[in-house]
């Protein structure tokens, strides 16, 4: 082949004419493929309707064997490629091909995402799907909270106890089921393996089939506007995502840093059940592994400062919830302010308590002003905070909420132009699914500038108890606080047949509607099966479909899901009147 190119002092620089791109990603993708090669020192697509693609090469890495290659390169990444005459680059490109680096940092990265969680792997698989250069920078454990410590494990453990506790209480008196056994430290060690597994399945072999993003383990420190100090080296990407994830808060109650104490990640680790636990916090962590540790044997206090457990859950389905917990032996109190805590010898925790008395003591009774609650082991499930300390973010311009959250637009973007946010670092929304959303929306708007918005208000929640909490949209309150004029509806579980059929003791839908339009504002279930139907009431509100609509969609007979049929005929029919799938 002629060699068709440009000698100069500083290398080789090619003119490639590039065929097939229809669109800006191709010519992303081109630039890319071209950047791989071994000796290239810069490339510039101008654009996919140019159809042309200049290379500089390092000095003495130029020939026919770089030719060959650069053109390799541009076919397997799906297009025509030939060299051709006028390899000359123009002027105003040369600053371009010198690959965006800087004399720090070597790499040339578009976007480096500090975190990799599912907010940080979402945001570097959409750069990189969109044809730019990433790296992930992670100082702890690949995959993130969900994976590790939360999502994953806390399911496992619940799904075997849940097992257990119901081949010891069968709900039907035909069913007798013998003597059945947990052995809680081979449960924790199969809770580790498939840890391990799913940690190893959908993250480290995951990051192995992207070999264009680069992983990079350590403490990443912003050094200014968008430079970034790990491990000592110092780069300068395009841009930066902030996805460094939420922790375990603690609130400032005195003695508990001195006594010790288990969250929701160490109670998980725990070898041998205690007697007896504590539990600070009634939303979701503390409702899951309060009835789990209950099931598996443990006796379990519940403490919650607010005047009823899942307190941003509608009020009947905390009332109903709450029977469910006392049920299975769980003490309630709500309410209550913990003032101070106690560890006598290492042993026993005491909690020394203030209550108003109009809801405190549980199925302990009603306790006013001050008493003590005691247990062998205290867990603290009082929420989590984002992790944005140390890290530079306010010297970078920055700014961080109350909370230390940081503090975004709708598109995701810091103050800082240059850095952008996602995940539970938001401070908000802090489900899996939800940070793997904003991972992609913030590196698509980093990147391209798409402007895309992040929009959680269709967004369905689950609190995983036995039966689950469900919720998705407003409440009564927030509907009314919005403006609306509301009706609402709460079918109790007894009206639904497969309920019937299934001996259920708890459980209601409620579903809220704009008075004049019918519109759906929010629906909440508690149920078995909940966390499915929800979805199916979320899909429902994003359709736009009205009650009328629900009422009038055709919904399989025996299914949880017939209960948001049910609970939609009831804004204008006694469905206790009413025959099987009668409308």
């Amino acid at each position: 082949m002629d060699s068709i190119k440009t000698n100069t002092s500083e290398g080789e620089k090619y003119r490639i004419e590039v065929t097939g791109m229809s669109c800006d990603s191709c010519a992303r993708h081109v630039k890319k493929a071209l950047e791989r090669v071994r000796g290239v020192e810069g490339v510039e697509v101008p654009g996919w309707k140019e159809g042309v693609a200049f290379v500089k090469v390092k000095p003495g890495e130029g020939g026919s064997g770089v030719e060959e290659e650069l053109l390799k390169a541009v076919r397997r990444a799906g297009y025509g490629a030939e060299l051709s005459e006028g390899g000359a680059i123009p002027p105003e490109m040369e600053k371009a091909t010198g690959g965006g680096k800087n004399q720090y940092d070597s790499e040339g990265y578009d976007l480096m995402v500090i975190g990799g969680g599912s907010a940080g792997f979402a945001a570097a698989i959409r750069g990189n799907e969109l044809g730019y250069r990433v790296a992930i920078v992670e100082e702890s454990v690949i995959g993130g909270t969900c994976v590790n410590v939360g999502c994953v494990p806390s399911k496992i453990l619940i799904k075997a106890v849940s097992e257990y506790y119901h081949a010891r209480h069968p709900r039907f008196e035909a069913v007798k089921t013998g003597w059945s056994e947990l052995s809680w430290g081979k449960l924790v060690e199969e809770k580790d393996g498939m840890v391990e597994h799913l940690r190893k399945a959908k993250y480290i072999d995951v990051l192995a089939s992207y070999p264009e993003i680069d992983y990079i383990e350590g403490k990443a420190v912003l050094k200014g506007e968008n430079w970034v100090e790990v491990n000592g080296a110092v780069y300068q990407p395009g841009k930066i995502i902030i996805s460094t994830g939420a922790k375990t808060w603690v609130p400032p109650i005195e003695g508990l840093e001195e006594c010790g104490y288990l969250t929701s990640t160490t109670a998980m680790e725990l070898k041998e059940l205690p007697a007896s636990m504590l539990i600070l916090g009634a939303s979701a962590v503390g409702i899951e592994l309060a009835q789990m540790f209950a099931r598996a044997g443990v006796e379990v206090s519940l403490v919650e400062v607010a005047e009823r457990i899942a307190p941003s859950m509608e009020p009947e389905i905390s009332e109903e919830l709450e029977k469910v917990l006392k049920s299975e032996g769980i003490r309630i109190f709500t309410g209550v302010r913990v003032r101070s805590v106690e560890r006598r010898n290492k042993g026993r925790y005491f909690l020394y308590c203030t209550s108003g008395g109009s809801s405190a003591g549980g199925s302990g009774g009603d306790l006013a002003g001050e008493f003590m609650i005691e247990g062998d082991s205290l867990l603290v499930a009082t929420g989590r905070r984002p992790v944005t300390g140390g890290m530079g973010l306010e010297e970078a311009g920055v700014r961080l909420g109350a909370r230390g959250e940081i503090v975004v637009n709708r598109t995701l973007r810091s103050d800082n132009p240059y850095i952008y946010a996602a995940g539970d670092v938001l401070g908000k929304d802090m489900f899996v699914y939800t940070a793997a959303y904003s991972g992609s929306v913030a590196s698509e708007n980093a990147l391209t500038g798409a402007e895309l918005v992040y929009d959680t208000r269709i967004l369905p929640g689950v609190i995983f108890s036995d039966p689950q909490a469900a919720s998705v949209g407003l409440t009564e309150r927030e509907a009314r606080e919005a403006g609306y004029s509301v009706d609402t509806t709460v079918l109790p579980i007894g009206h639904v047949p497969i309920a019937i059929a299934s001996r259920d003791r708890y459980g209601l839908v409620k579903v809220v509607a704009d008075s004049g339009s019918g519109e759906i504002l929010g629906v909440h279930i508690l149920s078995d099966e909940a966390g499915s139907v929800v979805e199916i009431a979320a899909i429902a509100m994003k359709a736009g479909l009205r009650i009328e609509e629900l009422k009038n969609t055709l919904f399989p007979y025996l299914t949880y899901a017939e209960g948001l049929k049910l609970a939609a005929i009831t804004f204008k029919k006694d469905v206790a009147a009413l025959s099987c799938c009668a409308v």
